[in-house]
């Protein structure tokens, strides 16, 4: 039944959502993406087969608008990777900043596991991968609210992957300086290697093989997996 199932990614129309979404593409998987923007990306998927929904996941009713579409597009889900993500400035520290870094890192995941969780069971196999950031391990006096919420996240995945075991895996990734954006000069790239053991920046195939791992590995539930070059060791 799950042969063809889709792997839903969400905020996966650019950086490392779009990268994981074109190797799983190569390898046959058919895929199910969020965006949050109209980009010439999100067309070029479409092209490819995806089936892109548009989604604010920022309010509750964007969220469940978006998980009506998704069952109104398929009857199984083999994974389900959350991958959407808000970086607000916090400078005015509003709650309305607050409310939307939750609502996209907490409670979006939160309602699509829960109310996709019958797609999920209709795979053979089915596996929820939480997406949250290396910032979890200490928090960050200048992001508290982007932190805070995505701790949230990293907790979550211990409450499913008890709720749903044996069935659905649920795990997280918790990357750190992936890629560069284009306009991080060469000195910021020096600061922000040098936090790290490796002292490199991987670039985006690092998260697709992290999925990867998490997909195929049947023993492993309930587990962060910390993909940060060794930023824990300095």
């Amino acid at each position: 039944m799950s042969d063809n199932a889709a792997i839903l990614i969400t905020g996966a129309s650019q950086r490392l959502g779009l990268h994981c979404v074109r190797r799983f593409l190569e390898t046959g998987q058919p895929v199910i993406i969020s965006y949050r923007q109209e980009r010439p990306e999100v067309e070029e998927l479409r092209q490819l087969g995806v089936r892109c929904i548009q989604a604010d996941f920022s309010t509750e009713a964007g969220i469940l608008d978006f998980i009506a579409e998704v069952k109104a597009t398929t009857s199984v889900l083999r994974a389900i990777v959350h991958n959407a993500s808000l970086w607000l400035t916090e400078d005015a520290h509003t709650a309305d900043a607050f409310t939307q870094m939750h609502n996209v890192h907490v409670l979006a995941p939160y309602l699509i596991n829960t109310h996709c969780e019958p797609l999920l069971r209709q795979a053979d196999q089915a596996d929820i991968v939480h997406i949250t950031d290396d910032v979890i391990r200490k928090g960050s006096a200048k992001r508290i609210a982007y932190s805070a919420s995505k701790a949230g996240l990293d907790n979550l995945t211990l409450s499913f992957a008890a709720r749903f075991a044996p069935h659905i895996k649920v795990n997280s990734l918790a990357p750190a300086l992936i890629m560069l954006q284009p306009d991080d000069d060469e000195e910021y790239q020096r600061r922000a290697t040098a936090k790290s053991v490796m002292g490199t920046v991987p670039g985006a195939e690092v998260i697709y093989q992290s999925l990867s791992y998490l997909l195929d590995i049947p023993y492993v539930t309930g587990t962060t997996l910390t993909v940060n070059g060794g930023r824990h060791l300095k």
